[in-house]
């Protein structure tokens, strides 16, 4: 009798886990509705209302296809924004990327109380509202009061046309962003440091590794799907850059600074041309989708390996 009771009451505790893990299931996706509906209605719905719009004509009375993005591709103009928005991005991603790992390895070679002060310095451009510090630098660039041209003027060089000048505009957009977009790569390059094990590192220097080997054959290997994820994220962003521009140069000079956020706006606001600023905007799209597709792939390949 008491075997029958013992195998009933283990036939119902898996009856009942069973309920309790579908519960907890159901619960789990009811509370990402909330979450999932954000998603919906700020990024699903105004992507594919963007492609049926790019597909009107400028009143937005009759469909058109793909003549706005036959117009785009027939226009001098726009394929300077495409260039521009190549260099713009690949500059600033490297650089950034770049000095962060620089200044990561830096402030992780400081003591911890060191660490601390300079982790804290380091992040103020980052943490700072974009479209204020861009007015900071405006003023610097700015001919008439530039802190920069004086301090050129003083060190007995020639003043610059910062934001007149093709060339010097383009510098001074890019080095802008570099300058906001370093720490993050410095603080999450600092983060991915903290997670290696620093028997890696003795066992590499008994083996008679110097710096730059431990460098080579140690930090970068363990670090390189950080790398590859933080220059896929800052590539996403660094491509749909629009503060910065819109604040120094709104595009100018000539249109020499315009990428496709500032030009889509141009297009879309400025000229009421909506369809067509969408069109711009969709351009982005297969870029950031091929790029994201090949860095992914190659952080799973590693992965796997």
């Amino acid at each position: 009798m008491a075997l029958v009771q013992t195998a009933s009451v283990e036939r119902v505790r898996p009856a009942r886990r069973g309920r309790r893990f579908r519960s907890r299931s159901v619960l789990g996706v009811l509370m990402c509705l909330p979450l999932m509906a954000l998603i919906g209605g700020l990024v699903a719905y105004p992507f594919f209302y963007s492609i049926y719009l790019s597909m009107l004509n400028k009143r937005e009375t009759a469909f058109v296809g793909l003549a706005n993005f036959e117009y785009l591709l027939g226009h001098e103009t726009f394929w300077g924004v495409l260039q521009f928005s190549f260099i713009f991005t690949f500059l600033a991603v490297f650089w950034k990327a770049v000095l962060g790992f620089i200044l990561a390895i830096v402030i992780h070679a400081l003591p911890v109380r060191g660490q601390r002060i300079w982790r804290g310095i380091s992040l103020v451009p980052w943490v700072m509202p974009l479209a204020l510090s861009s007015l900071g630098w405006w003023w610097m660039y700015e001919p008439t009061h530039s802190a920069l041209n004086w301090t050129l003027v003083a060190l007995g060089m020639n003043p610059k046309p910062w934001l007149s000048d093709p060339f010097w505009a383009r510098f001074s957009v890019i080095l802008v962003n570099v300058w906001y977009g370093t720490p993050f790569f410095m603080i999450t390059y600092l983060a991915g440091l903290k997670s290696i094990p620093g028997e890696l590192f003795e066992s590499a220097e008994i083996d008679g590794a110097g710096p730059f080997q431990q460098l080579r054959y140690v930090t970068l290997p363990m670090l390189k799907n950080i790398i590859a994820i933080t220059m896929l994220f800052s590539t996403i962003v660094t491509l749909g850059t629009f503060d910065i521009i819109r604040v120094l140069t709104r595009g100018g000079p000539r249109g020499s600074t315009h990428m496709f956020g500032t030009y889509a706006f141009e297009l879309g606001i400025a000229t009421g041309d909506v369809p067509l600023g969408a069109s711009v905007s969709l351009f982005m799209f297969p870029i950031l989708a091929v790029s994201a597709f090949f860095i992914l792939r190659g952080i799973r390949q590693r992965a796997s390996a």
